[in-house]
């Protein structure tokens, strides 16, 4: 399937590794324009070389922290322009509730919801003009149903939802399209180290410390396994693609049916 990406311009934050990089990966050799973020110069060129290895050709790095303001004004400065925008930044930790202080609370949002926010009020104008656009925001299926684990987590995933539902009914009309994405568990880089530090704790395997996680925290899933990123990349990547015009203001599963509902 030709996803007609050729002449697009792809903006993907949080893309030096797990799903940000795959589904950036994923945009450049569909032949899309990509420009990845990161504020390790190492890691970001490494993530540019083996998109290229992979056969994305166009595709450059930006030197930013997307997730404060002065980082978000760098990246606009170097990418004025944009026709597809993936808000994959996001943080996150377990934490018992009682131990969740303010600075933690301001720095999720800051991080999970004022990051995609900042760069979609920054580049929708310009996709409005050319009557063509996609904003994707990555959110969790924590977002539906907030763990007990991660409060602070799953209240940022919730936000990201209703500003990807707002932003599409704004734009209602025209030929920009806004969606959510809703992961569930996933092997991602962050995710193995964070199993890797929970089975160094508790005295069990990574993999065994995988497997009580999802029964013990997603009891629900029907694949009883964590995702891997090319799953999650595919969605995102057709959700950004002109097939998928008609799909807007949409929460999209990605969760291996973690969470039990008809809609």
């Amino acid at each position: 399937m030709d996803l007609h990406l050729n002449d697009k311009t792809a903006l993907v934050t949080g893309s030096t590794a797990g799903i940000g990089l795959e589904i950036a990966r994923k945009l450049a050799v569909e032949g899309a324009k990509v420009i990845i973020t990161g504020r390790n110069k190492a890691k970001l060129d490494q993530a540019v070389d083996s998109i290229r290895t992979s056969g994305g050709a166009r595709v450059s790095g930006v030197l930013a922290d997307a997730a404060t303001e002065e980082g978000a004004a760098a990246l606009v400065r170097a990418t004025p322009s944009a026709d597809i925008l993936v808000n994959n930044l996001g943080i996150y930790e377990m934490k018992d509730f009682a131990a969740i202080t303010d600075a933690d609370w301001r720095r999720y949002f800051e991080v999970n919801v004022l990051s995609g926010a900042r760069l979609a009020r920054a580049y929708f104008p310009g996709m409005l003009e050319r009557n063509w656009g996609r904003i994707i925001f990555i959110s969790s299926e924590s977002g539906l149903v907030t763990p007990a684990e991660m409060i602070h987590y799953g209240m940022t995933k919730t936000a990201q939802l209703a500003i990807s539902l707002g932003l599409a009914v704004s734009v209602a009309g025209t030929g920009v399209t806004v969606n959510a994405v809703l992961p569930g568990p996933t092997r991602s880089d962050g995710a193995v180290a964070f199993y890797a530090k929970l089975a160094a704790e508790r005295g069990v395997s990574e993999d065994e410390m995988e497997r009580q996680f999802i029964a013990t925290h997603r009891p629900t899933s029907l694949i009883r396994r964590l995702a891997t990123v090319e799953e999650v990349a595919n969605m995102v990547v057709y959700v950004c693609s002109e097939q998928a015009s008609a799909t807007t203001g949409a929460a999209l599963r990605v969760d291996g049916g973690v969470v039990r509902s008809i809609a």
